[in-house]
């Protein structure tokens, strides 16, 4: 089904989102309940009231919220909300060689401690001829027109992992760019130049710098089990095309 699959998921419908972390949602029995939202940017494009939502219940029975929301559908299409999904689809990606862009990925690690300005990269591993590679992965949701673009706000972190990424190049190891397509209702990848082109320009030049750029296309395969239970499970499928819309405009 997929490289990750969850089995437990809750179906409801969404009715607000509010304080970043919280989300209120309907259950299929009508009772309203709210969950706990991991993703904390503006999630443009991302949902509306009534829309549903697949929510996973908390493991830990002493918590105060009981469901994470996971996953909401726009339009008929499912799209991924929880931001700690795509670290680990990626990680087991390349564990498996499965990660398109990046054949060859051995002694994978998450979160280690790198670079000059006291980062921790989302995933590590080594190439076939021996060589780290560093990997960030960034959830991106924002859709425009037929586009999926990345950030859905200005993110002065997002430059710092950049110039990170930047700097492994320099020292001669690999770096590479993961932009996690957290939906499937989109046919080509750009930086966000009117949210942030501060990003966007840096991103550009990290890519000129030798940093590898992959977006990639996520697929999620939604289904219901005979007990009622909702089961989700992601699979990387390829990569998008880089459409540079703006880039090469003069005084950009």
């Amino acid at each position: 089904m997929g490289l990750i699959v969850r089995h437990d998921l809750v179906l409801g419908r969404i009715l607000t989102r509010y304080k970043r972390f919280l989300a209120d949602v309907e259950l299929e029995d009508g009772s309203v309940i709210t969950a706990h939202c991991t993703n904390t940017g503006t999630m443009k494009s991302c949902w509306e009231p009534g829309d549903r939502v697949l929510l996973a219940p908390a493991t830990n029975p002493d918590r105060k919220l009981k469901f994470t929301w996971i996953a909401c559908e726009r339009d008929g299409h499912w799209l991924g909300v929880d931001t700690g999904m795509p670290n680990k689809v990626v990680a087991e990606a390349a564990r498996q060689d499965a990660l398109p862009g990046l054949p060859g990925l051995q002694k994978v690690r998450t979160e280690v401690k790198y670079g000059a300005e006291g980062s921790r990269i989302d995933v590590l591993a080594e190439d076939a001829e021996g060589r780290l590679v560093f990997i960030e992965v960034k959830n991106t949701t924002l859709k425009v027109g037929d586009l999926v673009c990345f950030p859905d706000a200005v993110t002065e972190r997002g430059r710092k992992h950049l110039r990170e990424l930047q700097g492994m190049v320099r020292a001669g190891h690999r770096a590479a760019i993961a932009f996690f397509i957290h939906r499937e209702d989109v046919s080509a990848f750009d930086a966000a130049w009117e949210i942030d082109p501060e990003y966007a320009q840096e991103l550009d030049s990290a890519v000129q710098n030798g940093v590898e750029l992959l977006p990639l296309k996520v697929h999620l395969d939604v289904s219901e089990d005979s007990a009622g239970k909702w089961i989700l499970g992601w699979h990387l499928s390829g990569l998008l095309p880089w459409t540079r819309r703006f880039s090469q405009m003069p005084g950009l």
